[in-house]
C-alpha cells in the first residue's frame, strides 16, 4: 500500500459523545475538506463512555480527504475539578484554597494521564499533575516532598 501524503493535523477539544457539526468542529474540518458527519458519528461512538467530558483530538487529515483520529486524556485540570467535584479552580490560588488531593488520588490521576505526559515515570507525572493542582488552587499531600522523595516513597 502507497504511503498517504498528511494534509495537516487539526487538534480540538471536544465533550465525549457529543461532537456536532457547529463550530469548532465544523469549520475545522471543513477547511481541510473532511467529511464532518462521518467524523463526528466516528467520535461519538468511540467517546460515548466519556459522555460530556472535554477530551484533546488529534485528527490527521490526509491529501485524499480521509482521516484518522486520536483521543487523548482529559486535561489534567478537568481530571483534578472532577476527582474533587469541583465546579472551577480557584481565581487566586496561592490564597485560596478550593481542595486537597491525597497521596493516592493523586497517584490515580498520574496514572490515568500519564500516556499524554512527557514524563519519564510515575513520579514524574505525579509532579506534573501536582504542578496543575497548584495552579487550581488545590494543596496536595506531595507538594513539599522531591523527586526523589516521591520515588521513594512510591517504590516502597
Amino acid at each position: 500500500m502507497a504511503k498517504k501524503e498528511v494534509k495537516g493535523y487539526i487538534k480540538l477539544q471536544i465533550n465525549g459523545g457529543q461532537a456536532n457539526p457547529a463550530p469548532p468542529v465544523g469549520p475545522a474540518l471543513g477547511q481541510y475538506g473532511v467529511p464532518i458527519q462521518e467524523f463526528t458519528s466516528q467520535f461519538n461512538e468511540r467517546t460515548k463512555d466519556k459522555m460530556g467530558v472535554k477530551l484533546p483530538v488529534v485528527i490527521t487529515v490526509y491529501e485524499d480527504r480521509t482521516f484518522e483520529f486520536v483521543v487523548k486524556q482529559p486535561p489534567a485540570g478537568v481530571l483534578i475539578k472532577n476527582k474533587l467535584n469541583l465546579k472551577s479552580g480557584s481565581k487566586i490560588p496561592q490564597k485560596e484554597k478550593v481542595g486537597h488531593l491525597s497521596f493516592d488520588d493523586l497517584k490515580e490521576l498520574a496514572e490515568t494521564k500519564m500516556p499524554d505526559l512527557n514524563a519519564y515515570d510515575l513520579a514524574g507525572a505525579m509532579k506534573t499533575i501536582m504542578g496543575t493542582a497548584r495552579a487550581t488552587g488545590v494543596t496536595t499531600d506531595v507538594d513539599n516532598m522531591t523527586l526523589a522523595e516521591l520515588r521513594a516513597k512510591i517504590s516502597g
